[in-house]
């Protein structure tokens, strides 16, 4: 082989070292961008990054700041625990299948920089209820398990008496058929509610426990 066409191949070795540096070093820094500052936390399950507000998928955290509702049992505790936890930290946001709720709300997951699953550990924690909305369930699972783990080990809002008492509450019928009503929203209600009698059930249930660990919501409707 001559020695231009050695020359010629060494150089394009070369300039192809170079290029694969530079493309390592692009997506490096492309990774680290996929961390974004919390600014703030507005409740349990909401939070502003990137000046976008965020709902967390999956989960549904007592509220605080509904207008004109007192803040609901254990909803402050969930709030505060979540500023302690995000606000002003950088994390990992991650999309499912659909991108926003009905208000332009980002749907995502949180992880924290050490990698820890931030919806998930809403939920063990007792800080949150499972509410899970189709398409987005890739998560559904594991959500339920932590929620049976928290409501087992009377964690967060599973163990306020007044939660415990009435998850084993029987709801039936003289034929012994479950009355409480799942509409298609995946909110359950029970009976004398605002909405039991306009409800058009997709499930019934006789516990509260049984449709929460089917991954319902209850209704906030009293």
């Amino acid at each position: 082989m001559k020695s231009k066409q050695i020359k010629n191949i060494l150089f394009f070795l070369f300039i192809a070292f170079i290029l694969t540096g530079c493309t390592f070093l692009d997506t490096s820094v492309e990774e680290s961008s996929n961390l974004v500052i919390v600014e703030r936390v507005v409740d349990g399950d909401t939070i502003i990054a990137n000046g976008q507000r965020v709902r967390l998928i999956g989960v549904d955290t007592p509220e605080t700041v509904k207008p004109n509702h007192p803040a609901e049992p254990y909803g402050q505790e969930a709030s505060n625990f979540t500023k302690k936890m995000l606000e002003g930290k950088r994390v990992q946001l991650q999309a499912d299948v659909a991108d926003q709720d009905q208000y332009g709300r980002l749907l995502r997951y949180v992880y924290l920089e050490d990698g820890t699953f931030f919806n998930d550990l809403l939920v063990r924690e007792g800080y949150a209820m499972v509410y899970t909305v189709p398409p987005n369930v890739a998560h559904q699972e594991t959500f339920l398990a932590s929620q049976r783990y928290a409501m087992e080990n009377n964690k967060g809002l599973w163990g306020l008496p007044e939660t415990r008492s009435d998850l084993d509450r029987l709801y039936v019928d003289e034929k012994g058929e479950g009355l409480i009503k799942v509409s298609r929203n995946g909110i359950y209600h029970l009976p004398g509610t605002t909405y039991y009698e306009r409800t058009n059930a997709v499930e019934l249930y006789k516990t509260e426990r049984e449709a929460l660990d089917a991954g319902y919501r209850k209704s906030s409707s009293r």
